[in-house]
């Protein structure tokens, strides 16, 4: 059997379609469409106002069970589904986040989907884009230089300088960044003090981008940020410091969602890519408004798993939006499942231990501990799950089946999908099941109301989604919720900042564990984004490179291509 091509040869042998007539099949008007070169292009935001009158698509969001260091494939499934409805005479619209230029030259790779299930070209999508991660960074950091320049030059807003909380973002994965101290040199060179560099990816500027359904919104959710507490513990905010305008200008067309294609010529709205661990990891709203009066179907990817990413999509994204899901895939591997029995060590950018490649469905059904909490926490929103086993070449069909077998047990639709090897065809079963989830009535609720407590909320969450027996707040936490509820956050969300490799708070531990309480170490505040992040655990925000990283093989060659992607 003659071996599969690359990621990036498939990419470049895709024959693609001019993006002005992709838009027109959205119904977008060539004045709305907006060309950054022959690759991608931007969508107006008047597009919101005037597709509004269109028919409404279902909208559809793609989860998983929890993932394993290796990815089970959303992207891809999300491609690859909206590929699908082509397939059985639908229009289909996919949503998913920008690939940030980190984990593209570190471990994880590109995030444009795989196989012939991808958005394409894949170049593009990983490196670069429109410029829309750089926007963001510069206007972070404009504001990093408006802080310190505000303390060089008298501290009129008498900010306490072991009270900034801003710090500085790059679209690198750089560890010796994560803590440093600026303003070394002389008098003219500033304050010094401890601070630090985050990827860009987790800047609150990138959550709020996300979140905001028009520029004047925007504008305001980044008056909002605070970025220290002055001498009375009192927040000091971007709009304090007079610094919110200009990083909205430098945001104006960054907000703008970028309009690409899949492989099968799908419209792909590519935009806004949030870090999963501390913000919501969804893609834009904007987006979103736009491609929900597209097509048929909008589906979008919500990062890791239905704990976190689903989690956060129904009670942070559709606030900030008011679209309401019609249905959720989870998709699960057979990979995933044994992993969660606990038996098999998985480790990024290394290959699977052999014994978990040998045929074994009883581990599958050990594992789906996993799997089945997740169905009930998609339906604990009122939404109807419908299971996509992603197959991998070398899955046994008794393995397969038993995934099949166990989401029947839970009474959720499930599909076998091979999109990644045959494109949108192999997802058409999926896209007939999501089609029959999507025709069931609606019932979507939010997990907790506006008005309970920030405490109320996290408990909440830990107790349903997790399966904890209850939370436990550290002095600090109490503290800061008792600041954020003073303050008037207390209506706001929560974004809970834990590890995506388990249920729990506890990378370690697999499956569906109980008898846990989740440890609260601290609570941060992003107001700009609208949300409250307790953080459980060690959150890193700048991650490092290993010690083989993607970058070491990515060149260009003697015709100007670039090798080495993937």
């Amino acid at each position: 059997m003659p071996s599969m091509p690359s990621d990036l040869e498939i990419s470049r042998a895709t024959l693609r379609k001019p993006l002005s007539d992709v838009a027109g099949d959205m119904g977008i008007e060539p004045r709305l469409f907006e060309p950054y070169g022959h690759s991608a292009g931007k969508i107006s935001l008047e597009a919101i106002e005037e597709l509004a009158t269109r028919p409404r698509a279902k909208y559809v969001v793609v989860t998983s069970i929890t993932p394993t260091p290796l990815g089970e494939g959303k992207t891809t499934t999300t491609v690859g589904l909206g590929q699908a409805f082509g397939h059985i005479g639908k229009r289909g619209v996919i949503a998913v986040r920008q690939a940030s230029m980190g984990p593209t030259f570190g471990i994880k790779g590109g995030a444009a989907g795989g196989g012939y299930s991808q958005v394409v070209p894949m170049e593009a999508v990983n490196l670069h884009l429109t410029g829309d991660i750089h926007a963001v960074t510069s206007a972070h950091n404009l504001l990093a230089a408006m802080v310190d320049n505000h303390l060089h030059k008298g501290n009129a807003l008498d900010i306490d300088p072991l009270a900034v909380s801003w710090r500085r973002v790059l679209d690198v994965n750089d560890r010796d960044l994560r803590q440093i101290v600026t303003g070394l040199g002389g008098r003219q060179d500033g304050l010094p003090r401890q601070t630090g560099f985050d990827i860009t990816a987790a800047s609150e500027v990138m959550a709020a981008l996300a979140l905001a359904p028009s520029l004047s919104d925007l504008r305001a959710r980044l008056g909002r940020i605070v970025v220290a507490y002055d001498r009375r513990g009192e927040p000091v905010t971007a709009e304090d410091l007079r610094g919110a305008g200009a990083m909205c200008v430098q945001l104006r067309d960054a907000l703008k969602p970028n309009l690409l294609q899949t492989t099968e010529q799908t419209p792909a709205l590519v935009h806004c890519g949030p870090f999963g661990n501390i913000a919501h990891g969804n893609s834009s709203v904007v987006a979103d408004l736009i491609g929900i009066h597209g097509g048929d179907y909008l589906v979008t990817e919500a990062g890791f798993g239905a704990d976190m990413g689903a989690e956060r999509f129904f009670n942070i994204k559709c606030r900030a939006s008011g679209l309401t899901p019609d249905a959720a895939v989870v998709v699960a591997t057979v990979r995933g499942l044994k992993a969660h029995t606990g038996r098999y060590r998985v480790v990024a950018g290394r290959s699977l231990p052999e014994e978990m490649l040998a045929e074994n469905p009883e581990d599958v059904r050990d594992g789906a501990t996993n799997l089945r909490k997740q169905i009930a926490n998609v339906r604990a929103h009122g939404v109807t799950p419908v299971v996509a086993v992603n197959a991998f070449p070398g899955d046994y069909d008794s393995e397969k089946q038993a995934i099949v077998d166990v989401a029947a047990e839970e009474g959720a639709r499930a599909a076998i999908t091979t999109h990644a090897t045959e494109g949108g065809k192999g997802a058409a079963e999926l896209a007939e099941a999501v089609a029959e989830a999507c025709a069931e009535p609606a019932g979507f609720s939010f997990l907790y109301p506006d008005d309970a407590s920030l405490t109320e909320k996290i408990e909440t969450i830990a107790r349903r989604m997790y399966g904890a027996d209850g939370i436990e707040l550290s002095a600090t936490a109490r503290r800061q919720l008792d600041d954020c509820e003073r303050h008037g956050f207390g209506h706001l969300p929560v974004c809970v900042a834990k590890t995506h490799l388990s249920l729990s708070a506890d990378p370690s531990r697999k499956g569906a564990p109980v008898g846990w309480t989740l440890p609260v170490r601290e609570v941060r505040l992003s107001a700009g984004a609208g949300f409250v992040y307790p953080i459980c655990g060690d959150m890193r925000t700048m991650p490092g490179l290993s010690s083989q990283p993607a970058a070491e093989n990515i060149d260009i060659d003697e015709a100007g291509q670039v090798v080495g992607l993937s």
